[in-house]
């Protein structure tokens, strides 16, 4: 396992963070998963409000195996539609999202905690002031931005270093070799050329979730094969089907698989990247694992996002 660094966290973070979007209870399949990314090296689990049970699940596992102070959580709140209608990113929806959230884990802080969505049309000041409040309390160990736009994250920060305040360490949009035509999900940012050039000038860790692009580099996919609705509107277009056949080129050189190299193209940025994952069994995990630890060249990334051309024929 490869590890990264978050100004705030004291815990190296694996690069490969579980995702906890599949874990509906806990029995002896979800138990073998986690059990196989902590022997992996693995210590790190993103969750959210939002995602209501499967926050009670984590908990339920870590109480079970008394391991909390060796692990790292990133859970999210203030997403849009979560008990009320309508964005609801502002201090009260903070407060109350991340009070149930720490009871639903049994934990007193989480290491990372993220706005799930933004609202631009709230001030930036009472949110960073608020999110202040709990790193002070030490509910939180440092706060970031999921689905916000760089500028709203740069604006934010500025308030925070104008007020002597704790700005945002991380950002969690989308980021896959796959880019989408619209967002995935009502509210979803994805991190463009633009953003990945600010991410490289700042440096600012990203958190990339559907690093896989929901499979689309797996093999089950073609530009034939329509029945998959979300697929087809969201990533199927003709710059994505050269993205596929330029990463099953550069796949069948290294001999590994293209869904390997379209990981390998998130976790080789020139920026700090970790990827949020959900393998459904182990040999799935082993696939990331050996994805994380591939290496791609300056050229072979800009090549595979139809930039440059890479040193070897195309």
């Amino acid at each position: 396992m490869r590890y990264m660094n978050i100004k705030g966290v004291d815990k190296p973070i694996s690069r490969l963070f579980m995702g906890t979007g599949d874990l509906r209870k806990l029995e002896e399949p979800e138990r073998m998963m986690l059990d196989a990314y902590i022997r992996a090296g693995g210590n790190a689990f993103d969750t959210a409000h939002q995602y209501r049970g499967k926050e009670l699940v984590l908990g339920q596992w870590l109480t079970e195996q008394k391991n909390r102070e060796k692990v790292v959580i990133l859970t999210k709140g203030a997403h849009h539609d979560d008990g009320s209608p309508g964005p609801r990113v502002n201090p009260e929806a903070i407060r109350k999202d991340l009070t149930e959230s720490l009871e639903r884990l049994g934990t007193e802080y989480v290491d990372l905690y993220a706005l799930h969505r933004d609202d631009p049309d709230v001030a930036v000041g009472p949110i960073i002031e608020e999110l202040n409040v709990h790193l002070e309390a030490k509910r939180i160990r440092t706060i970031g931005a999921s689905n916000w736009s760089h500028k709203r994250i740069q604006e934010a920060n500025e308030y925070a270093a104008a007020h002597k305040l704790t700005g945002f360490s991380f950002s969690s949009p989308n980021l896959s070799l796959a880019k989408p035509n619209v967002p995935r999900w009502e509210g979803c940012v994805s991190a463009d050329e633009e953003t990945c050039g600010w991410h490289s000038v700042n440096q600012l860790p990203l958190l990339a979730w559907s690093a896989q692009a929901g499979g689309f580099f797996s093999g089950n996919f073609t530009p034939d094969n329509r029945t998959d609705e979300e697929m087809v509107r969201v990533y199927y277009s003709e710059n994505n089907w050269e993205r596929y056949r330029r990463a099953a080129k550069l796949a069948e050189e290294k001999q590994v698989s293209p869904i390997q190299i379209a990981l390998s193209y998130v976790l080789n940025q020139s920026f700090p990247t970790c990827a949020i994952i959900g393998p459904r069994n182990p040999e799935e995990l082993d696939s990331s694992i050996q994805a994380m630890n591939l290496p791609l060249t300056e050229q072979e990334v800009e090549w595979l996002d139809l930039k440059g051309r890479r040193l070897r024929n195309d």
